[in-house]
C-alpha cells in the first residue's frame, strides 16, 4: 500500500504543470512615443510564466498612459498620470496573449506577451 502511494504521489508530480516563481516585469512610457515591458535584466518581454506576478510601471508623460489587458487583466495608468505605479498580484495565465498600450498613440504603442 504505501509503495502504491508513492506511485501516485511521484506521477502527480509529474503531470502536474509548475507554476513559476512570482517575478517583477517593469514598464515604461513616454516621454517619446515608446512602450516597453523588460525583466530586471532589461531584455524585453515576449513570453511570460504562468503564476501571480508584479509589473512596475513608470509613466513618464501626460501625453501617455499605460494599459494592461488579457486574461481577466485591465489596469491602466491614466492619461494625466504622471509616476510609477504598483500592480501587485496579477495571475498570468498560459495561452492568453496579453497587450499592453498607450491608449491615444496605439497605432504605434503597442505591444504584446503570451502567457506561457
Amino acid at each position: 500500500m504505501r509503495r502504491l502511494l508513492l506511485l501516485i504521489a511521484a506521477t502527480a508530480m509529474l503531470v502536474t504543470p509548475a507554476v513559476a516563481q512570482a517575478k517583477t516585469y517593469y514598464g515604461t512610457v513616454g516621454p517619446t512615443k515608446t512602450i516597453t515591458l523588460k525583466r530586471a535584466d532589461g531584455t524585453i518581454v515576449r513570453r511570460v510564466p504562468r503564476g501571480t506576478h508584479t509589473f512596475v510601471i513608470k509613466d513618464r508623460s501626460a501625453k501617455h498612459d499605460f494599459h494592461l489587458r488579457g486574461g481577466g487583466i485591465h489596469k491602466f495608468t491614466g492619461l494625466a498620470f504622471v509616476g510609477q505605479r504598483t500592480w501587485s498580484g496579477l495571475r498570468i495565465r498560459v495561452g492568453v496573449t496579453y497587450t499592453y498600450w498607450c491608449q491615444p498613440h496605439a497605432d504605434v504603442m503597442t505591444r504584446t506577451f503570451k502567457g506561457v
